[in-house]
């Protein structure tokens, strides 16, 4: 079972969002959170593994909350936006979201996204994924932000992984690309995430469209 806890400050939306869920077989919606601040605090006393998270919220926002239950290493993050493509997403980004929805997604994607994401692959959408990372991209680099040398523990192999992220591609098409098998791209993936001390595939995706990868 997927234990999912729910975190949006809507009680309409978070209903819609609870009733979804619970009808997969394969998830569990342990807990509901009306603000950020209640999320957090729900993370850590139930510890799921997957926290849908809202970024604007009262309290505390979604995207401080997402920067404590990621720190804590509490649960993965999956961040719901109207896809303003504001600072609210790209904050949740920098702080270790795993992921991200609009809030109009289908039934069906929501459940695949939670399974995704729960499954260690955090790219969701990767068209809609390509175009909040060449967004990122576009804006300018903070001074606070990691420098290219970050990349010399990196292997010849795992920067190619890395470019691939920084286009969005999901494992299945890094294999295509790099001509190996999928389970290798997984490899790559975890361990360049580990040497870069990130946490998420979206991170990883970011810093390789700061840096030029």
């Amino acid at each position: 079972m997927i234990r999912v806890l729910v975190a949006e400050d809507q009680s309409a939306v978070r209903a819609g969002l609870v009733l979804i869920l619970r009808s997969a077989p394969d998830i569990e919606v342990v807990g509901e959170a009306a603000d950020g601040e209640q999320a957090v605090a729900l993370a850590r006393q139930l510890r799921p593994d997957l926290v849908l998270m809202d970024v604007q919220m009262p309290r505390l926002d979604g995207v401080s909350a997402t920067r404590q239950v990621v720190a804590e290493q509490l649960a993965d993050v999956l961040v719901l936006t109207t896809f303003d493509l504001d600072e609210y997403v790209f904050g949740a980004l920098r702080a270790g979201a795993s992921g991200f929805l609009l809030k109009n997604t289908e039934a069906r994607q929501l459940l695949e996204a939670v399974r995704t994401v729960a499954g260690g692959e955090g790219l969701i959408a990767p068209a809609v994924t390509r175009r909040l990372i060449a967004e990122f991209a576009a804006r300018p680099v903070r001074d606070t932000g990691p420098g290219p040398a970050v990349l010399e523990a990196l292997t010849r192999r795992e920067r190619e992984v890395l470019s691939c992220l920084g286009e969005g591609m999901s494992n299945a098409e890094i294999a295509t690309r790099l001509d190996m098998a999928e389970a290798t791209v997984k490899t790559h993936v975890s361990r360049l995430l580990a040497k870069l001390e990130l946490r998420s595939r979206v991170q990883a995706a970011v810093l390789a469209q700061e840096l030029g990868v």
